[in-house]
């Protein structure tokens, strides 16, 4: 059986998705990893234009979201809006912030010499809770491509 999304207020079936099958999934991991591939090397100017963007489209498309939001979810419309606008800003804190805050730290040993940086790893696969789905995917999508992860 299916994933099924039916609104809350009249029991009405809004649509239906398939699993995904096993080699679907593996095909999804490597345009993924295909994807980090290239997205690693961008800089963090070329990767905050683009979360900068996200974040404009979600609140130029906020009561959109927000009644997609509240079909499938029976939140009212002024807190769905509410997601919509706060995740938008939250785009735009770490496409304006992200650099420094990923920026090599000196650290400093009793002996020696060292720092700490933060280095791309890899593909995250992340399953997120369905009640906040606009601000869960902002708070850890927005701080993650900005260091250079790439999400699918």
């Amino acid at each position: 059986m299916g994933y099924q999304s039916i609104n809350p207020f009249d029991g009405v079936l809004v649509k239906s998705f398939n699993p995904l099958a096993d080699a679907h999934l593996e095909l999804r991991l490597a345009a993924a990893e295909t994807c980090f591939q290239s997205w690693k090397l961008k800089s963090y100017d070329e990767r905050a234009a683009v979360i900068a963007k996200a974040g404009e489209l979600l609140h130029a498309r906020a009561d959109e979201f927000a009644r997609i939001m509240t079909m499938e979810m029976g939140k009212r419309i002024n807190e769905s809006r509410g997601e919509v606008e706060y995740s938008a800003r939250i785009l735009a804190y770490y496409a304006k912030h992200a650099e420094r805050f990923l920026a090599p730290v000196k650290l400093h040993p009793v002996d020696g010499h060292a720092h700490m940086e933060s280095s791309p790893m890899g593909v995250i696969f992340c399953v997120e809770p369905w009640n906040f789905p606009y601000y869960q995917l902002a708070r850890v999508a927005g701080p993650h491509l900005m260091a250079a992860m790439c999400w699918w």
